[in-house]
């Protein structure tokens, strides 16, 4: 497990002197969201958005069965799960990868969530951040998933479920508020993602025009 911080970026000033610390809370714009990620070995990872890493450990204690072994690394908002759980800490400046304590699947769910970010949607923090965390956390879950099967498992899915309860009004940009996590991180059977909301409307949409 581990967390990644989102959004609230801060434009520098264009004259030097004129420009802030943004380490500074007093000089951040209070938008910046963590994304907690939780991977299990051989099976399938779990999102959630909060202010700070400190605030998932409640989430995490309602995910993780007892008795599970964690890596995380040597930040302190990990701390108060040593209570419930073994957990195996790792110093990412002496080394990523060390007496068997690593947190390279989280790192590598960070990689993909960056990437798309960068490359392909731009923007994701704000109010839909979480289901841009959750379309990720599926692309690596099922990464070893032929694309046919992927396909028909979207559009099985979207068939399933009814009108989202977030995402609807969308393209009329009528944001909705956020939903807590305890509320809205639903594995992907429960509630379709943005990109498969939008995939299978083109999807429809080319269906109709072949017939």
């Amino acid at each position: 497990m581990d967390g990644g911080y989102f959004g609230g970026f801060v434009k520098p000033a264009n004259v030097k002197a004129h420009r802030r610390d943004r380490r500074f809370a007093g000089n951040q714009s209070g938008k910046r969201k963590v994304v907690v990620i939780v991977r299990e070995r051989g099976g399938n990872s779990v999102p959630a958005v909060f202010n700070s890493e400190s605030q998932a450990a409640s989430f995490i204690r309602a995910r993780v069965a007892k008795g599970t072994i964690l890596h995380a690394d040597e930040a302190g908002s990990w701390d108060n799960l040593h209570e419930r759980f073994e957990v195996k800490r790792i110093n990412h400046q002496e080394a990523y990868s060390l007496d068997g304590a690593c947190t390279n699947m989280a790192e590598e769910y960070f990689s993909c969530l960056r990437r798309g970010e960068i490359g392909i949607h731009h923007h994701i923090a704000g109010p839909y951040l979480l289901r841009y965390a959750q379309e990720s956390s599926w692309r690596e879950d099922n990464r070893r998933v032929s694309n046919g099967d992927q396909v028909n498992r979207i559009a099985a899915l979207a068939l399933k479920r009814g009108k989202s309860v977030d995402l609807t009004g969308y393209w009329q940009r009528h944001i909705v508020s956020y939903s807590p996590p305890h509320l809205a991180v639903r594995g992907f059977g429960y509630q379709t993602p943005f990109r498969c909301q939008i995939f299978f409307f083109s999807f429809s949409r080319c269906a109709q025009s072949a017939r």
